[in-house]
């Protein structure tokens, strides 16, 4: 850490100015200043959730000049890139694994910068921060999560041990229509999706896309028991609140894609999506009436839909699923960063990881392969 950089830590992000924050970043909606805000202000993170704000700030003659979102972690719930079998055998060896540190988005498996800085020595002096912070505070490590490629690549000067998992991204190259992208699909697989959405489309009623202020709270409402049935069947407890839709509400509905359907005028599925400069990020789903296929209609389909529309490069629809991959979304490596204290521990991790990384290599290989493309028109 350079003597002219001074390293502060914030327990809450309402602490640093949003300005400040935003303009450090790249405009990406999950590390804006207002998604942090509203994940604390919602309780959704906090004391009693096992994610305890810890932002980090440099500064250089009092200004901010790089930051980062992180927290102190009392388990290892809700981040998508798991970590629970490293958790296990330490714990087993004698050690305490947590508190650990996590430079992450909370319950948020969507690629983002991290390292919020204009400059890159500066980003590098954020993760040593953080493994001083660590070190300082009794942590066991320091994990940075769905982090970009180029941090990605800081790991090794900064002694950190780079990840690589996948999840399933749809690419938009160039296409004018939904048609036109599915001309670039082999003809039964193209023949099969235009099947699947008319069978989805045909139950009973009518699909809507509501963004800006055309979101109303009752809107909000629906979506708060679609969420909790979808929540309780899948974590056993939501991880947000419903304070936190009203959060989003007011400060980033133009920021949110909510895909609804309704029969009769009344709510009865719909999939939350957020805007980002470049991309659409599928976040969350759930129903109350089961209808065949309607749940790849609204969370695939009309993601494709809207991102043709607004020129977005790609939709991100989330963690897991190979059922993704037959509606156009090929796998794509996911990136993370960490360290741990013990040096010992350190090395069996990076031993893991590189044979961690040539499976997830010919596994993407193996599904691309398998993707519904023409091979001549493969991505």
């Amino acid at each position: 850490m350079s003597a002219s950089l001074i390293l502060k830590t914030h327990p809450t992000i309402a602490d640093i100015d949003p300005g400040i924050w935003d303009g450090l970043g790249d405009g990406n909606p999950f590390v804006s200043h207002r998604f942090l805000n509203a994940l604390e202000r919602s309780g959704s993170v906090g004391p009693g959730t096992g994610w305890q704000p810890l932002h980090i700030t440099l500064e250089r003659d009092d200004q901010i000049v790089g930051a980062a979102p992180l927290y102190a972690k009392s388990h290892s719930q809700g981040e998508y890139i798991f970590d629970h079998a490293w958790a296990q055998a330490y714990m087993r060896a004698g050690g305490d694994y947590y508190p650990k540190l996590q430079c992450a988005v909370p319950f948020t498996p969507a690629t983002g910068t991290r390292l919020l800085a204009h400059d890159p020595a500066l980003r590098q002096s954020l993760l040593a921060g953080m493994t001083q912070f660590a070190r300082q505070g009794g942590a066991s490590g320091v994990h940075v999560t769905f982090c970009t490629e180029a941090e990605a690549k800081l790991a090794p000067s900064a002694g950190y041990l780079p990840r690589v998992t996948q999840q399933f991204h749809w690419f938009n190259r160039d296409y004018a229509s939904y048609d036109d992208f599915l001309a670039a699909l082999s003809s039964r697989k193209r023949k099969a999706l235009r099947k699947e959405r008319q069978k989805a489309q045909d139950f009973g009623g009518t699909i809507r896309h509501l963004t800006g202020d055309d979101l109303k709270p009752h809107h909000w409402d629906a979506f708060w028991a679609f969420y909790q049935d979808t929540g309780s069947r899948k974590w056993g407890q939501p991880y947000l609140t419903r304070a936190f839709f009203d959060e989003v509400q007011q400060h980033m509905r133009d920021d949110v894609l909510l895909v609804l359907a309704e029969i009769d005028g009344e709510p009865i599925a719909g999939a939350l999506n957020f805007i980002g400069p470049d991309a659409l990020y599928g976040r969350y789903w759930g129903c109350v009436q089961d209808h065949a296929f309607l749940h790849f209609e609204l969370c695939y389909h009309q993601a494709i839909d809207f991102a043709i529309a607004r020129g977005l490069s790609r939709v991100e629809a989330g963690a897991q699923g190979e059922h993704k991959l037959a509606r156009g979304y090929l796998p794509t490596q996911i990136h993370s960063l960490h360290w741990v204290q013990d040096e010992g521990f350190l090395r069996a991790i990076a031993q893991y990881l590189d044979e961690e990384r040539d499976a997830m290599d010919q596994e993407i290989e193996v599904l691309t392969d398998w993707g519904p493309f023409r091979k001549q028109a493969q991505p």
